[in-house]
């Protein structure tokens, strides 16, 4: 395997792949979560995905476990487990890397082809979750940035799945929470619990087609 790409990338942006033995080691060390299918990842320089992938395998090792006999839930739950890993990547490239290793890993696993919904719906949830953007200053790498936000995916059952979308900088303003704070405290009204934008309930024929 290969630690950089080039030495200019890595005076630029510090750039270097993390071998995967140490990857593993590191997965290993939170277990039980990476194998919990709903469990969210975030990996705020993600490169080309090596610490997500490992994440996805085991998810979906747990939804075969779970749900093998089912095709439908099967198909639901991988996607689910899709939906809960996410990523930020300074450099185009590895976006692009990034998405494509992990909707290999989904496609592969569901032995989609390229006109199966489910890997049209893989392709917009990844373009949601993985996102080209600068971790530091919580903004995307556009010619006019913008604040970085994530989707906050949920599976209600029976094929349906529900969005809302959460800024980055304000997720992050959960450390302000005093003492006597708690998540489920005061009826949500913090605003770390007040979406940028809620989508609604969506089936993956509608996420597919971009809802």
């Amino acid at each position: 395997m290969k630690f950089l790409k080039s030495k200019q990338r890595v005076a630029d942006h510090g750039e270097v792949f993390t071998p995967p033995e140490i990857v593993g080691g590191m997965v290993d060390l939170v277990r039980t979560e990476s194998e919990r299918i709903d469990a969210r990842f975030l990996e705020t320089a993600c490169g080309s995905g090596n610490f997500l992938i490992p994440v996805l395998s085991r998810k979906l090792e747990t939804v075969q476990g779970r749900y093998g006999k089912s095709d439908f839930e099967k198909r639901h739950q991988a996607l689910l487990a899709l939906m809960s890993i996410y990523g930020i990547e300074l450099l185009e490239d590895n976006v692009a890397e990034c998405r494509q290793n992990l909707l290999e890993i989904f496609a592969r696993y569901l032995y989609l082809d390229l006109e199966d919904r489910f890997y049209a719906a893989a392709t917009r949830v990844l373009g949601a979750n993985i996102v080209h953007g600068d971790a530091l200053s919580m903004t995307t790498r556009e010619s006019a940035p913008q604040p970085i936000a994530f989707p906050e995916w949920s599976y209600l059952g029976k094929g349906v799945f529900r969005r809302r979308d959460f800024r980055f900088d304000t997720l992050t303003q959960i450390a302000s929470f005093g003492d006597d704070d708690t998540l489920f405290g005061g009826g949500g009204h913090h605003e770390i619990f007040v979406p940028a934008r809620d989508h609604g309930d969506l089936t993956v024929q509608e996420i597919a087609q971009g809802g």
